[in-house]
């Protein structure tokens, strides 16, 4: 069991009302999603109605979340509850060479790296000191999926709820934030939501078991 494992601990920031903790930092990362930025550098069109939009977060979940970021924050839980620093360490810098995450990757180092500075009281652990240390030293980026992973490690969370978790919000906030900018009722945000997290559960199945 690994030394950073706190039994017992809640980590109540991870969905707090207030926008504080890890999730409500992704606030910064949804924005990104439809920057200018990533539209120039990556050819992502600016939805332009609540179908578009609709049809954008479709293609972020089959083409980010469910390939590349459900996996990261499941490997990073995992190296952390095995204390393997120098592995999370080389799925850090692997993480930089994927083109998918590419248009994401400023506001998840700044995101990852914030987080990272408020797990204060455990910043003497081996594990956690040793990767904010590579990534003082530029051997590694601190991008928040990993952050993410490991801080579900940390506080000793479920995996599962914690992967669904992140889905949900993701997922969630920029569909209702979509539904605000383009007067969507209530029904047509519910219907486009529930058709967006529907297949959820089964997705995530395939991620924690491979094999299946």
């Amino acid at each position: 069991m690994s030394a950073l494992r706190v039994t017992g601990r809640r980590l109540v920031e991870l969905g707090a009302p207030d926008g504080s903790g890890l999730l409500g930092d992704l606030r910064a990362l949804i924005e990104q999603l439809g920057s200018g930025e990533a539209d120039a550098a990556h050819s992502f069109a600016t939805p332009a109605t609540f179908k578009a939009l609709t049809q954008f977060l479709e293609s972020y979940k089959r083409n980010v979340l469910i390939p590349h970021e459900w996996p990261a924050i499941y490997r990073a839980y995992l190296h952390t509850r095995q204390g393997e620093c120098q592995e999370l360490i080389a799925l850090d810098q692997s993480l930089a060479n994927e083109k998918a995450l590419a248009p994401f990757a400023d506001a998840s180092r700044r995101i990852g790296q914030f987080q990272l500075s408020r797990l204060g009281p455990l910043r003497g652990e081996r594990l956690l000191a040793r990767y904010i240390a590579a990534i003082d030293e530029r051997r590694a980026h601190g991008w928040h999926t990993l952050v993410y992973g490991l801080t579900l490690a940390v506080y000793s969370l479920p995996a599962r709820q914690g992967l669904m978790h992140y889905g949900h919000q993701i997922l969630r906030s920029y569909l209702e934030s979509g539904a605000a900018a383009f007067s969507v009722s209530d029904e047509e945000s519910n219907a486009a939501l529930e058709n967006l997290l529907g297949d959820l559960p089964r997705e995530l199945d395939k991620v924690l078991n491979p094999a299946l």
